[in-house]
């Protein structure tokens, strides 16, 4: 029992309110898109980091699968805001999320939307700043021509899950995936770069890497900071080779990278271009750097 509220379907429920039916196809067939949305503590008040942006994102996944969203990106926006307000919450991790519900039929069934916010993201368990050890999974990152990596859609999951798991049970923090040419991807819920003789690095989206919303932030301020920065092919060795890696992701934040299957990367220490932007990337999400002030979205 929990005295949280949920936006459900166009209104604020009670947590326990909040029900799907086991026969929701969503269930059945991981037919849905989300969003992950981090809500910062900021002077001006509670402030949404690149909210409108996430949900943009959310209708370009179901557009891929030929699924309009219930409703508009402005609609959406308010009921995160509404949530975080109804929870009385300041930082926290909002999950939007487009499923499909009870029908006949997977394909004629209506779709229902949901927005929860908690303190804590799917990713619980402690602060991951002082590095990682990652592991290149045996499981390749799906191509385009199988399913859609530009989508965030739910049942594509099961491809990271894979890889997470696999590098859990071996030992490891964090997995990273290549394609099936051999190019690194990107982790299992992150996006990659490598840094080498002062360049930044990241797969190019054509590698099968999501457009994350944070990895576009991090080429800003590295762009803004004077680091070079590319979208380039990487093949595993460019991991073994670095002199800093590191992850990113909304709700892990910038995740140093120490060693890939047990090689240390750049001695194995959290290295000076990484910690630049991970100090950077939390000035601007808190509002500590005024700069890019329409990326945070206040509650109000």
């Amino acid at each position: 029992m929990t005295d949280a509220r949920v936006w459900l379907d166009g209104s604020l429920v009670d947590w326990d309110d909040a029900q799907v039916h086991v026969s929701a196809h969503g269930l059945h067939y991981g037919i849905g898109f989300f969003e992950g949305v981090r809500c910062h503590g900021t002077p001006q008040g509670p402030a949404i980091f690149r909210l409108t942006d996430h949900l943009r994102r959310l209708a370009r996944s179901a557009a891929t699968y030929l699924v309009r969203l219930p409703y508009g990106v402005d609609d959406l926006a308010e009921a995160c805001r509404a949530v975080v307000r109804a929870n009385g919450l300041t930082d926290a991790y909002l999950r939007p999320i487009v499923f499909l519900g009870p029908g006949q039929s997977p394909l004629t069934a209506p779709y229902r939307v949901a927005v929860l916010a908690s303190t804590d993201g799917p990713l619980a368990g402690g602060t991951k700043e002082h590095g990682v050890k990652a592991k290149v999974a045996s499981f390749q990152r799906m191509p385009s021509h199988v399913l859609p990596p530009a989508a965030k859609a739910t049942g594509q999951y099961l491809n990271s899950y894979l890889a997470q798991m696999e590098a859990l049970t071996s030992g490891y923090d964090e997995a990273i995936l290549l394609n099936t040419e051999g190019h690194v991807t990107d982790g299992w819920a992150h996006n990659l770069f490598v840094v080498r003789d002062g360049e930044l690095r990241t797969p190019h989206l054509a590698s099968g890497a999501l457009e994350g919303v944070v990895r576009d932030t991090v080429l800003t301020l590295a762009a803004e900071a004077g680091v070079p920065a590319r979208a380039d092919v990487l093949v595993r060795t460019d991991l073994y080779h670095a002199d800093e890696c590191f992850l990113t992701g909304t709700a892990a934040g910038i995740v140093p990278v120490l060693s890939v299957d047990g090689r240390p990367v750049g001695g194995g220490k959290v290295g000076p271009v990484t910690q630049r932007l991970a100090a950077a990337y939390a000035d601007l999400t808190t509002g500590r750097d005024t700069a890019h002030p329409e990326w945070r979205e206040l509650v109000g």
